[in-house]
């Protein structure tokens, strides 16, 4: 029964909505509406008839699109992100954008992240995927208003200043903007070789791209070292692969060929001036003066030795050309180090002591073979010297002796062979005994001596006298002063007997002690 009443009222309602002037029934409208427009549409909410058609449900989509003609004209065009829509033109707006969700909803739905720009009428490709949206849509700006010409994100880094138009991707790719490929063979100046890698800046200088000149002289001509004295037709010895490439024919022009290194110089290499017609020298020499390390010394014939592949090596062999072969390290030597003027007036002898004279430490005492105990490799090194060939062997400890400790200047024929010459601070005697060392001791060890006091000198030391130091009566060098064997030469203080029982002391007394004495 209720459900009959209520549908008897809303029955009654409808009729009375039917029968009520327009403005009445769009405010009773306002009041069934189901909820708050969104911001951008609530100017609208007072008349439901702006975007709804009573009569007509399906004629909502046409009323949105009434107002959104930007929208519209997509559709229309199949372009921009709702014209791409399959079906665009059947399906209803409502079916993504929902109204009466209140003032603050989100009617459109826009996921920046997950957005597919290939959708749009501008995709993103090579270097612009990269670019971040704000790059190109600005805050407060609907995106499909985002400018797409060139121009409008790169006029600041256009080098060309709009004399090129503004068609950049007839040259520029999206790789870079400095990938240009405008194609300037089309022109009456195709760029080939060294032209191609050369800047467009670097000829249209100001961006200046009509009645640019073509003629070699016109930026070329700082690099006339000719300084037009050769013209200005430049192709005829220059290409465009090297400018220090040229095919002018030296040879056939000059009667001189350039070979070997020659071929790499730079013509001002050799014309300084800059004149071409200026004579040059053709002889080695004539350029090479100010390079010849001999100083002139090996006369001016440089290539008996040197090639024009290269300035060094020599090619000259001292063994075939001059007769003399180089031993061990004298090959590694400058020739200067030799010859020290012209080799047409100075003439070399072949012997070690012709060079090293005044390296002679021995002041020529050992003679001219310096072979025999030097070698070519080094002049102080692996020196061989056999000391027994002279009068002085060594033996004994003197083996291990190093030669400056005998020898203490190079002059070694000044070297005296009497111990005593070198062992003076090692004798205890203090020169008491003697110079002669070799009667006493040995060069097995200083201290290894074999001295036989009574078969020597026929005092034999018994008693307490073997204990005595050879100083304790040896005051003065034995070679100097001979000590008497008497008793009384040494004892006449000991002499308590005053003398009267004669210097014959050893007939009372002994050696043991003088205290002791043996009465006969």
């Amino acid at each position: 029964m209720y459900r009959r009443l209520y549908k008897n009222i809303f029955i009654l309602f409808l009729a009375l909505v039917s029968t009520m002037p327009t403005a009445s029934a769009a405010a009773i409208e306002t009041l069934l509406m189901p909820g708050k427009l969104s911001a951008a549409h609530s100017k609208l909410e007072n008349d439901c008839t702006n975007c709804h058609d009573r009569s007509n449900r399906t004629s909502q989509s046409a009323l949105c699109l009434s107002c959104h003609k930007d929208v519209n004209g997509d559709i229309q065009r199949k372009a921009g992100f709702h014209g791409r829509i399959e079906n665009a033109g059947r399906l209803e707006c409502q079916a993504c954008h929902t109204e009466h969700k209140g003032q603050n909803a989100d009617i459109i739905k826009f996921v920046v992240p997950l957005f597919d720009h290939d959708r749009s009428d501008f995709q993103l490709r090579d270097a612009h995927a990269s670019v971040s949206c704000s790059g190109c849509h600005q805050a407060g700006k609907k995106y499909r208003d985002a400018p797409s010409a060139c121009l409008d994100c790169h006029r600041k880094i256009e080098p060309h200043q709009g004399h090129l138009g503004g068609d950049c991707a007839a040259c520029h790719s999206n790789e870079t903007w400095l990938n240009a490929k405008f194609d300037h063979s089309k022109t009456n100046f195709p760029l080939i070789n060294k032209h191609a890698l050369v800047t467009c800046s670097a000829c249209h200088i100001g961006n200046k791209y009509k009645n640019t000149p073509i003629s070699c002289v016109s930026c070329h001509a700082p690099d006339d070292v000719h300084q037009r004295s050769r013209g200005n037709e430049c192709g005829k010895c220059h290409t465009t692969i090297s400018w220090t490439t040229a095919k002018f024919d030296h040879a056939k022009e000059t009667g001189f060929a350039l070979l070997g290194a020659h071929a790499s110089k730079d013509c001002v290499s050799c014309h300084t001036t800059g004149r071409v017609q200026d004579p040059l020298p053709k002889d080695c020499n004539g350029c090479h003066k100010a390079q010849d390390s001999h100083a002139g010394r090996m006369g001016q014939k440089c290539e008996s030795c040197h090639s024009v592949i290269s300035w060094k090596p020599s090619r000259f062999d001292h063994e075939r050309d001059a007769k003399y072969r180089l031993p061990a390290s004298h090959e590694q030597l400058a020739c200067h180090a030799c010859h020290t003027a012209n080799i047409d007036k100075q003439k070399l002898g072949a012997t070690c002591i012709a060079c090293h004279r005044a390296q002679d430490a021995h002041g020529g005492q050992l003679g001219m073979q310096c072979d025999q105990c030097h070698v070519a490799n080094s002049w102080r090194k692996d020196v061989y010297f056999d000391h027994d060939l002279t009068d002085f062997p060594l033996v004994g400890l003197h083996v291990a002796v190093t030669c400056p400790q005998c020898h203490l200047t190079k002059r070694f024929k000044d070297f005296s062979a009497d111990c005593y010459s070198c062992h003076q601070k090692n004798d205890v005697h203090k020169g008491g005994l003697g110079k002669n060392c070799a009667e006493c001791h040995n060069t097995n060890g200083w201290n290894i001596w074999s001295f036989d006091h009574g078969k020597l000198t026929h005092f034999e030391l018994t008693g307490a006298h073997s204990k005595l130091n050879c100083s304790n009566c040896h005051v003065q060098p034995a070679s100097e002063v001979k000590l008497s064997t008497e008793c009384g030469s040494c004892h006449l203080r000991d002499d308590i007997h005053l003398g009267q029982f004669d210097r014959q002391c050893q007939r009372c007394h002994t050696t043991i002690s003088f205290k002791q004495v043996r009465l006969q």
